[in-house]
């Protein structure tokens, strides 16, 4: 399982509490599923969905969303090209979208990726690069447009901690996570590796810059002494939260959009810094010889580059925007929790999707060696 999947079915989790709790309608949970989705027709995970003439298939990690259109994405497309896009639930694995391409009829135009799949894939000749003819590079954070992949949003992994214990004295650094003497109590991390390496090593006194190429040894000789102190390895966000909202956990490195949610939850009782997180994107890529045409993906991806747009899916789950330009449009009281406001990112630290590109997959299998014993 990878980090992506697990934080797109969360925000889609999350999308459905809003919808249960009459915060929003059914419809508009399904706007907002499909402008997180980036696609205007929903099929239920593993039902794959054929590209007509015409159209665009995106394929995502699922969701509840039913209705055939998105307010924030797919409405506005069609619009501006006529070009309807459908959505596919199956999920983007690495490993199933060299399928699509080894097929030699891919039925795959865009897919809401890890950076680092992507880019593997596309050194070996089966995702497209990224026509910035189309795309607008000065539409994204600098250095997060890829060859083969373009940023579409993005999330960190930081510490949330419990107000009422150290209110007086928070945690101000990855250090004081992995202090139980200053900072007693119990922590909590994320099961499957991704920004945790990076938190492992600034707390055992690795600075930001010189986090890249990651000591794994050294990460891992970390989490194994550390390993005691950690009552629980959380999978999903919800899980994350619940260890914070029972007092499981005195300390967690979870995603940021679960923070804000703790720390509005509680009033504050449980509260989070940025200090030391790890800003990690979320991208679109496209299949190689994709039935829907390459520029009309390229357009695609263009049109998801819309602040606006972008504006909608901070609002109602904290994503940070692609596009800097939405970063203004954000209301001042609000800004503290976009994960890439430029104080915020000031602190915190991009995860390195090259590292990841050549390493996730055997640090991962050390990490869970580790966690499991």
């Amino acid at each position: 399982m990878k980090p992506t999947d697990n934080f797109t079915d969360d925000q889609l989790e999350l999308l459905a509490d809003k919808a249960r709790q009459g915060k929003i309608s059914r419809r508009r949970f399904t706007q907002l599923g499909m402008a997180l989705l980036g696609a205007t027709a929903v099929a239920t995970r593993g039902a794959p969905v054929l590209a007509d003439d015409g159209h665009l298939v995106f394929v995502s990690w699922g969701g509840d969303a039913v209705d055939a259109y998105g307010e924030a994405y797919g409405e506005p497309f069609e619009e501006e090209t006529g070009i309807r896009v459908r959505q596919d639930g199956s999920g983007p694995t690495e490993g199933a979208m060299q399928a699509q391409f080894e097929s030699g009829s891919p039925t795959w135009d865009i897919m809401d990726a890890d950076a680092f799949s992507a880019e593997s894939l596309g050194k070996k000749g089966m995702i497209e690069p990224i026509d910035y003819d189309i795309v607008d590079k000065s539409k994204m954070r600098e250095g997060f447009g890829w060859e083969y992949s373009a940023s579409s949003y993005f999330f960190s992994y930081i510490i949330a901690y419990d107000a009422t214990k150290f209110g007086d004295n928070p945690p101000k650094t990855m250090a004081d996570f992995f202090d139980t003497d200053t900072y007693p109590g119990k922590r909590s991390m994320y099961k499957w590796g991704a920004g945790m390496w990076e938190a492992l090593l600034m707390g055992d006194g690795v600075a930001q810059a010189d986090l890249y190429p990651l000591d794994l040894e050294r990460a891992h000789n970390k989490l194994k002494d550390f390993k005691q102190h950690v009552i629980s390895f959380w999978g999903n966000g919800a899980e994350s939260q619940t260890l914070m909202l029972n007092g499981e956990a005195s300390m967690a490195l979870i995603w940021s959009t679960r923070a804000r949610l703790l720390e509005q939850d509680t009033d504050g009782d449980v509260s989070f810094t940025w200090q030391d997180g790890v800003i990690s994107p979320g991208a679109m890529a496209v299949i190689k010889g994709n039935p829907g045409g390459k520029d009309a993906a390229m357009k695609f991806i263009a049109s998801a580059q819309d602040p606006e747009k972008q504006l909608v899916m901070f609002n109602m789950l904290s994503q940070g925007p692609a596009n800097p330009a939405a970063d203004d449009l954000i209301p001042e009281d609000e800004r503290r929790f976009n994960p890439v406001a430029p104080d915020n990112f000031a602190v915190q630290v991009p995860l390195d999707v090259a590292w990841y590109e050549e390493n996730y997959g055997p640090a991962l299998d050390e990490y869970l060696a580790i966690v499991s014993a």
